[in-house]
């Protein structure tokens, strides 16, 4: 091999060695966006009424307040009289973003004064939408709350109230 040959081998390899450079690491670039909702809120419409209700002096029962606002008993002892007095379930208007979905919570129970110590149990809550809502495309949608009003048997005849006793929460999923 001649001084000519040796020297073109070389240049050959020095070439290919040098056009493979090794890059040890690479660069991406990611652009970054975020959406800010309307934060949902829950403004109360009318408050829960059961109306009239008679009790006997012997055996208790209940009055069902559906979230649709109709009345039903439940045991012997409640009537509903004729006059049934103001009755409506409890209504809300949920608003936020519009489309995006809900978590409902009620309250487990809760307890209404009347004359002297007298109380009543509340509980057994439902909803319509139960459990879950979807806001509409205008960002609200009306939530009704229904309940079970517990009376005893010779319960004290009177009003029954409690301005703030049933807290119902929203919550974005």
């Amino acid at each position: 091999m001649n001084n000519k040959s040796v020297r073109t081998i070389l240049v050959a390899a020095v070439l290919v060695c040098c056009g493979q450079v090794c890059k040890a690491q690479h660069t991406a670039l990611a652009s970054a966006s975020a959406s800010v909702v309307a934060p949902i809120s829950l403004a109360k419409n009318v408050d829960m009424n059961f109306g009239n209700a008679a009790v006997s002096s012997t055996t208790g029962g209940a009055v069902i307040l559906s979230p649709d606002g109709m009345r039903t008993t439940g045991g012997s002892g409640v009537t509903l009289p004729a006059a049934s007095g103001v009755v409506s379930a409890a209504g809300f208007t949920v608003a936020g973003a519009p489309g995006f979905t809900y978590a409902i919570t009620l309250p487990e129970s809760a307890i209404i004064s009347g004359p002297g110590t007298a109380a009543l149990l509340i509980d057994a809550f439902t909803s319509i939408p139960s459990a879950t809502g979807t806001l509409d495309a205008t960002g609200s949608q009306i939530l009704k709350v229904g309940a079970t009003l517990n009376i005893t048997a010779a319960q004290a005849p009177g009003t029954y109230t409690n301005a703030s006793a049933l807290p119902v929460t929203v919550n974005y999923n």
